[in-house]
């Protein structure tokens, strides 16, 4: 089974703003379905559309089943089946041997940044850059199919 082993960070938006960042990138992203114990989700770059099937998260890790698809059919789910959706700017940092992608979102969600790192356990080791603020990976109102419903404004 796939899985993916995740854990979630708030920025700090002061010292983040003063970084060198490389160019980040838009991503929209829809939900056809957002239940406790599954997700599936589309998303659309500039380039790709992919489809995401989630299951339910215990401690930092869950199932995890990702399959890209060609742009046009991520449009159209997106157009035609998302039951909510959300956008942002994802920056992809690489630091001390590790990805960390930030969130940068948007509308509704406007002022929210959130780093993500994937890990090879829940318990492997990872220095985290000076700009990482509180951890939020057990806060499910961070998960972004609850940011979707329920946006960072709204709080």
């Amino acid at each position: 089974m796939a899985k993916e082993i995740e854990r979630k960070f708030l920025v700090n938006h002061d010292i983040w703003k003063t970084l060198e960042k490389p160019m980040g990138h838009p991503y929209r992203q829809g939900y056809l379905l957002t239940d406790p114990d599954k997700t599936i989700r589309v998303r659309q770059t500039n380039e790709k559309g992919f489809l995401t099937i989630k299951g339910a998260t215990i401690g930092a890790t869950r199932p995890e089943y990702e399959y890209e698809i060609p742009i046009g059919d991520a449009k159209e789910l997106l157009d035609q089946f998302a039951v909510s959706e959300l956008s942002k700017i994802r920056y992809k940092i690489h630091f001390d041997n590790k990805t960390w992608e930030v969130d940068e979102f948007l509308c509704e969600n406007t002022g929210l940044i959130v780093a993500e790192i994937e890990l090879l356990s829940e318990d492997e080791h990872f220095t985290k850059p000076n700009w990482i603020d509180k951890e939020v990976t057990a806060e499910t109102k961070y998960y972004n199919s609850n940011l979707s419903t329920n946006p960072y404004k709204t709080w």
